[in-house]
């Protein structure tokens, strides 16, 4: 059966020295890019594909249907993944969804909306993802979450984030 090593959102998915350090984790064998547009753009899917073999990990591109199938179906087969979406959106209906997720990062989420703070020095978050985030923790066993844009950045927990929106 395989795991999730590690969950990350990142509006970013893969990019440079962020995922060469975090695909060197203990373990990890693959890296799971989880968003329905890139999955379904041959040439995008194909770049991330690319930038993640430089990590030296398999990396799989796919929409959150057919991830929620890979783990009702195969279990992760034999990987040990990080698995990256863009938004608090897509790793919550993941996990609510059955997929185990332990540890969660949060790492750049630009300004949408009015209603977005500035919660770290690269993440923006609404209410509803600030709620979201506090149900992973509390309902679906998401035990670590954690607002940390490098791996060499100080962190924040979720905590303290909530505290911002009187959580």
């Amino acid at each position: 059966m395989g795991v999730v090593n590690l969950a990350r959102v990142d509006e970013r998915l893969i990019h440079g020295q962020v995922m060469l350090t975090l695909s060197q984790r203990d373990g990890v064998n693959s890296i799971f890019v989880v968003d329905d547009v890139v999955a379904k753009d041959k040439f995008m899917k194909d770049l991330y594909k690319s930038a993640g073999s430089r990590t030296g990990q398999k990396t799989i591109v796919m929409t959150e249907e057919k991830c929620k199938f890979y783990w009702d179906e195969f279990k992760f087969k034999e990987y040990s993944a990080i698995l990256i979406t863009k938004t608090v959106t897509g790793i919550y209906n993941l996990a609510k969804h059955g997929v185990p997720i332990k540890d969660l990062n949060i790492g750049g989420i630009a300004k949408k909306g009015d209603d977005d703070i500035l919660v770290t020095k690269s993440v923006y978050l609404n209410k509803a993802d600030a709620l979201k985030l506090k149900e992973l923790n509390e309902e679906y066993g998401v035990e670590n979450i954690y607002f940390q844009a490098t791996p060499s950045s100080a962190s924040s927990s979720l905590a303290d984030v909530l505290k911002q929106f009187g959580l």
